[in-house]
Formats: C-alpha cells, sequence, structure tokens
C-alpha cells in the first residue's frame, strides 16, 4: 500500500473523529475522579454532626456546599401539591416518599422563602395530611428546587425516609471512557480494513 493510494481526506476524518472520541475518554476518566472526590466530600458532611441553616433562596453552588448535611426548617404552611414519587424506607423497601413545599415566611410563596421537606414514607401513592410544623433531617438534592430536608423523624404519621446517601450518586464515568476508547478502536480497525479491501 502506498501513501498516494491512501485517500488524504477520509484519512483526515477519520484521525480527526478517533482523536475525538479519545479525548471524550479522557474527558470521561477526570469527570470519574471528580465525582469521587465529591462523594467523598459528602461522606465527609454525613459525619459532620453540626447543624447547618437550610438553604433558602441559595445558589446552586450554595447548595452543593451544605449538602448531606444536618439541618431543621420552620413549615409555617404547606404550599403547593404533594409530588409522590418511588423512593425507600429505612428498612430498604420499597414504596412512595412524599414531598411537599413549605412557606417559611408569613403567607408567602416565593421560590427564594420555600424549603422542599420529604415527608416520610408509605406504600400508600396518596399524600398524607399535614399542616406542618418544625422539620429536622438531612438536606439532599432535589428535583424542585435544589434541595429538599430529608424529615428524620418522619411527619403525618408515616415511616421513616431511608437516609441520604451519596454513594447512591451515578459514577459510572469510567465506563464511558471505556466506551469511547472502544469506538476509537473500533473506528481504526474498521478504516484499515477498508483500505485493505480498497487496495484489492
Amino acid at each position: 500500500m502506498t501513501a498516494r493510494r491512501v485517500p488524504i481526506f477520509s484519512t483526515i476524518m477519520v484521525i480527526a473523529a478517533v482523536l475525538t472520541m479519545v479525548g471524550l475518554g479522557i474527558w470521561q476518566l477526570g469527570r470519574r475522579g471528580e465525582k469521587e472526590a465529591l462523594i467523598a466530600r459528602y461522606e465527609a458532611a454525613i459525619s459532620n454532626a453540626e447543624p447547618v441553616p437550610y438553604p433558602l433562596g441559595a445558589s446552586e453552588a450554595e447548595v452543593e456546599a451544605v449538602l448531606y448535611r444536618r439541618s431543621a426548617v420552620e413549615c409555617l404552611f404547606p404550599v403547593g401539591e404533594w409530588r409522590s414519587i418511588a423512593g425507600r424506607n429505612a428498612k430498604g423497601a420499597s414504596g412512595i416518599v412524599h414531598i411537599i413545599g413549605c412557606g417559611t415566611t408569613t403567607a408567602t410563596t416565593e421560590n427564594d422563602e420555600i424549603a422542599y421537606v420529604q415527608a416520610g414514607w408509605s406504600r400508600d401513592p396518596n399524600p398524607p395530611q399535614w399542616n406542618g410544623g418544625t422539620v429536622t433531617g438531612r438536606i439532599a438534592p432535589n428535583a424542585d428546587g435544589f434541595a429538599r430536608l430529608i424529615a428524620d423523624p418522619p411527619l403525618a404519621g408515616l415511616e421513616p425516609n431511608a437516609a441520604p446517601d451519596p454513594g447512591d450518586l451515578p459514577n459510572n464515568h469510567l465506563a464511558y471512557a471505556v466506551q469511547w476508547f472502544f469506538f476509537a478502536l473500533t473506528a481504526l480497525v474498521i478504516y484499515v480494513l477498508a483500505l485493505r479491501r480498497r487496495r484489492r
């Protein structure tokens, strides 16, 4: 096979694609290290017994700094509808956890003054009856707003929530990196085979 018989444009495109895939694999390896450091920080937060204020109106970065710490909030009145989603109780059983927004100042519904509370666990998808009160627990990530307080003890006659666990955070970046490296190798092998077939 001579150099002049190698299609220059196609070769450049394949090399560019392979380098891109290798770069993505390396980036995923970097993300894996970042995620491991983040999980280690969250695990250290769980061992810290000193409570912190619930992050009302905080930025995403400010919320991240207090995730998994103990906190408390005074729920003056429920805000909006209950959100009932799949979850586990303290014994690991599957069921439903119930989440509600809480007004923390008199007659307000502004987002920066709403605390989200996971009241507890049950097998019943119907939301409980609860009019508010003092809630203690741990701060965890939340779909609505940046954080929710996992109530401990539970509220409204519900069963105890599973304790928030940083180990539940997905860290599959190594698998993604291996995939990108595999794709790069596959592209190279296919292109070499195509060049050999073209030579015949």
